[in-house]
């Protein structure tokens, strides 16, 4: 929890990894060229104060995620988001073990998401099934730029993705987290294109689909998918950060989402371990739209901010909130 002013914020950060990406887990020059674009992200947008060196930035392990998230970071929950990029690395970039084990150790603190890859046709839907009984499966991460062979992306609406889909509903995995965000080298930018979105979320209905990094830098193109379709939400992570060096940006962003989608479909993400959450959650609770951005973008308020911090993401995952931290329902609901 974080406490401002006389107000109490319950913080879910909807979007965290556990990865190694250490040299021995490195299969080519890309496992380095993927780690290294990563750590220029959290390099070039970080403030002075929160800069990681290098080493530990490759790997850095459960005993520091849990004091960076919960002792340091005013995080009550946290949802593991992992990539697997098996391409560029030996055990995978998200370490399935690790974090699964830290999650059941944690049940009040951590959910565990999963990953699939449809370009593994049937064998990968039996895959998902075992894993979504293992798990227990609220939700998933999808990587649609990921390699796989001679493939070096996959979209939403191919017939084999809408299958893996079809999957996920029966089983009851209905959080589908999806990276449209930036390119990361060298992985390709077409292949993080927002257009699959609409499509499939039209299809499927009864599912959240969480476009992570909402969709930048294609915030247009995502605002006006989500609009029409009530089943998508933007996710705020590598959106965050910049709040501090850019935030008239930043406000451009929050601005635009808050005008398209409204306070309930968008969600905090620190994308931990690019950037830590205590100074993100400390300065998005401190934030304004600049005066002179107001005639066109709204001023935020405190219960957007609760929705925002944790109070969506909990309600999408069924996560507790203690009864002081929520916000009053409004007559007749």
């Amino acid at each position: 929890m974080y406490a401002k002013d006389g107000e109490n914020y319950f913080i879910v950060d909807a979007h965290i990894a556990l990865w190694d990406a250490r040299p021995a887990n490195q299969l080519n020059i890309h496992g380095k060229q993927f780690i290294d674009c990563f750590y220029d992200y959290h390099r070039n947008l970080s403030p002075e104060s929160e800069l990681w060196p290098y080493e530990d930035f490759l790997y850095y392990g459960g005993q520091r995620l849990m004091k960076d998230l919960f002792d340091d970071g005013h995080v009550d929950h946290a949802i593991f988001q992992p990539a697997h990029l098996g391409a560029f690395y030996g055990t995978g970039f998200g370490q399935t073990e690790e974090s699964f084990a830290l999650a059941r150790q944690h049940p009040d603190k951590l959910t565990y998401n999963h990953c699939w890859d449809p370009r593994l046709e049937e064998k990968g839907l039996e895959q998902l099934r075992r894993d979504a009984r293992r798990f227990g499966l609220k939700g998933a991460k999808l990587y649609t730029a990921e390699w796989h062979g001679d493939s070096r992306g996959y979209k939403l609406d191919d017939p084999w993705s809408y299958r893996y889909l079809e999957a996920a509903q029966e089983l009851g995995v209905r959080n589908i987290h999806i990276h449209k965000g930036p390119t990361i080298r060298p992985l390709d930018r077409d292949a993080f294109d927002v257009a699959d979105v609409d499509r499939a979320a039209s299809e499927f209905p009864g599912l959240n689909f969480v476009v992570e990094h909402c969709g930048l830098p294609r915030l247009e193109d995502f605002c006006w998918i989500a609009t029409q379709e009530p089943n998508v939400h933007a996710g705020l992570a590598v959106a965050m950060p910049f709040i501090h060096l850019r935030p008239r940006y930043f406000a451009q962003i929050i601005g635009e989402l808050l005008f398209w989608l409204d306070e309930n479909r968008i969600q905090f993400s620190s994308d931990y371990a690019l950037w830590t959450p205590r100074w993100l959650v400390e300065k998005f609770v401190d934030f304004q739209i600049p005066e002179d951005m107001q005639g066109e973008y709204a001023p935020l308020t405190v219960e957007q901010k609760k929705k925002i911090l944790g109070l969506n993401a909990a309600a999408m995952y069924d996560i507790p909130v203690p009864a002081h931290l929520t916000l009053p329902q409004p007559a007749g609901v």
